[in-house]
């Protein structure tokens, strides 16, 4: 298990989010997480924590990996967050 948010992403999110794949934002990518950050933390920790379908992609609860907990989850989402500001 990942020690923090960074360590996740490294681990889990950035396979998704580094090349966009499945309509995955980008990782540090401002123009395309522009508006889901408008969207506010609680909706970016609600589609992390239980998946999300959208109109160009799909995002796994947790990413797939549902043996993470919540604020370890929620931690990764905060570091691509601060990544795309």
């Amino acid at each position: 298990v990942p020690k923090d948010g960074a360590a996740l992403y490294e681990t889990t999110c950035k396979v998704c989010h580094g090349p966009g794949l499945a309509g995955a934002p980008k990782a540090g990518d401002k123009a395309a997480w522009a508006p889901r950050i408008a969207q506010g933390k609680a909706m970016l920790y609600e589609h992390a924590l239980k998946g999300f379908t959208g109109k160009t992609g799909v995002m796994l609860p947790k990413g797939g990996r549902l043996d993470l907990g919540d604020d370890l989850v929620k931690q990764a989402v905060d570091h691509m967050v601060a990544m795309a500001q």
